[in-house]
């Protein structure tokens, strides 16, 4: 009988993006060092993005009414900025913020 060998790659040793080694040209080194850096920035705001969702959930569910509405049209353009740049896209921002807004006026 043979080992079975488990080959499954570990995410948390590997980074998410891992520039190709086949770049030839000046150019497409320049587009591999470009996209490394677009997709950190990227990252950066879709984690901003994601923890302004988080702050706004909590204020709803500990039921923080006026907290909650300052805090709204600082999470709408957040939100939009996001979907300006591309890293979620429009009707997706539209939509939490009608969400929300739903909610808050639930509570």
């Amino acid at each position: 009988m043979s080992k079975m060998i488990n080959y499954s790659i570990d995410q948390y040793k590997l980074p998410s993006y891992t520039p190709a080694n086949m770049a030839n040209t000046k150019s497409a080194i320049k587009r591999i060092r470009r996209i490394s850096k677009q997709t950190t920035v990227n990252k950066a705001r879709k984690s901003r993005y994601k923890n302004a969702l988080k702050k706004m959930n909590l204020l709803i569910e500990n039921k923080n009414k006026d907290e909650a509405l300052k805090f709204l049209p600082k999470l709408n353009s957040e939100l939009m900025k996001i979907a300006k740049s591309g890293i979620i896209k429009k009707q997706n921002a539209s939509r939490n913020v009608s969400r929300i807004t739903k909610k808050i006026s639930t509570i």
